[in-house]
C-alpha cells in the first residue's frame, strides 16, 4: 500500500512539474510577445525627456496625451488613418470575392492536359516578384492613365499582390472539402453556383476569416509602393504619414509611439471579430491526408 501511494505521489509530481514548466514557457512566450507592444503603449504616454533618459522609465510620473494630440489633432494623422482603412477594406474584400471563386475553380474543375498547373504556377510565381521590382513600372503606368496620388492606385496594386496570396490560400482549403456534399446538392437539383454558395463557403468560413486577417495585414502595414505612388494627405496612407515623424535632425519617438498604437486597434478588433473561426482557418487546409 505504502508503495502505490509512493508511486501516486511520484506521478502527480512529475505532472506537476511538467505542467509547471508548460505554464512557465507559455508566461516567458507571451511577455516576449507582448513587451514592445506593451512598451509601445507606455512610451505613447510619456514625453520625450522620459523617453530617451537614464536609467529607464517604465511608467511616466506625469503621463500625457500630448502625443496623441500633435498626431491626430495638430498634424490631422486622421485623414491618412481614414485612408489606410478604406484602401486595406477594399483591397481585402475585393482579393476575397475574387480570389475565392478562382480556388474555387482550381480545386474543383478539370481542365485539359495540364493547364491547372500550368495557371497555379502563374498565379504562384506574381508572389515571387519582390514588390520593389514593380515600383519603376507601376509608377509610370499609373503616372500615363492619371492615377498617381490616389486611392485607386494603391487599390489597384495591392489587389494585385494580395490576389495571388488569397487564391492560394483558399485553394487548399477548398481541396479539403469533400466534393461529395457538393454533388449531393446538384443531384437534388441545386446548380454548381448554388451548391458553392450554399454548401462550400459557408463550410470555408473559418478559412475565410484566416485569409481575410493576412490579406488585410499585408494592406495596412506595406508602405514602400504607398511611400512611391502617394505623395499628397488626400492619398497618403498612416505608414507613410508616420514615416514623415522620422527626419534627418529628430526622430519624434512619442508621436510614432501613438501613431503605433492606434494602428494596431483595426488588426485587434478585426481578430477579435472573427476569432473563433481564425484557429482552425489557420490549420484547416495545412494538411492533405
Amino acid at each position: 500500500m505504502n508503495a502505490f501511494f509512493s508511486q501516486r505521489r511520484r506521478l502527480l509530481d512529475v505532472w506537476y512539474l511538467r505542467n509547471s514548466l508548460v505554464y512557465l514557457a507559455m508566461g516567458l512566450a507571451l511577455v516576449y510577445t507582448l513587451f514592445p507592444m506593451l512598451w509601445m503603449v507606455f512610451n505613447s504616454f510619456k514625453r520625450r525627456i522620459d523617453i530617451i533618459s537614464i536609467p529607464v522609465v517604465y511608467w511616466p510620473d506625469q503621463p500625457t496625451l500630448n502625443n496623441y494630440i500633435e498626431v491626430f489633432v495638430n498634424r490631422g494623422f486622421f485623414i491618412q488613418l481614414g485612408n489606410s482603412l478604406i484602401i486595406a477594406i477594399t483591397v481585402t474584400t475585393i482579393s476575397l470575392v475574387f480570389g475565392t471563386f478562382a480556388a474555387y475553380g482550381l480545386a474543383r474543375f478539370t481542365y485539359f492536359a495540364n493547364f491547372k498547373q500550368h495557371i497555379s504556377f502563374w498565379i504562384l510565381s506574381t508572389r515571387m516578384i519582390p514588390p520593389i521590382v514593380t515600383l519603376v513600372p507601376l509608377y509610370i503606368l499609373f503616372s500615363t492613365v492619371g492615377l498617381l496620388n490616389t486611392k485607386l492606385s494603391l487599390i489597384i496594386a495591392y489587389t494585385g499582390f494580395n490576389l495571388p496570396f488569397v487564391v492560394w490560400m483558399m485553394k487548399g482549403y477548398f481541396s479539403e472539402i469533400p466534393h461529395e456534399m457538393e454533388e449531393s446538392a446538384m443531384v437534388d437539383g441545386d446548380t454548381r453556383f448554388g451548391a458553392m454558395l450554399r454548401i462550400a463557403i459557408p463550410l470555408a468560413k473559418p478559412s475565410i476569416a484566416a485569409t481575410a486577417i493576412f490579406s488585410f495585414l499585408l494592406s495596412w502595414n506595406e508602405m514602400l509602393l504607398a511611400l512611391i505612388l502617394s505623395d499628397t494627405a488626400a492619398s497618403q496612407t498612416f505608414p507613410v504619414a508616420l514615416g514623415t515623424r522620422i527626419s534627418q535632425h529628430q526622430i519624434f519617438w512619442g508621436e510614432i509611439n501613438a501613431g503605433g498604437v492606434v494602428a494596431i486597434l483595426p488588426v485587434i478588433i478585426l481578430a477579435f471579430i472573427v476569432q473563433r473561426h481564425l484557429v482552425r482557418g489557420l490549420s484547416f487546409g495545412a494538411i492533405k491526408g
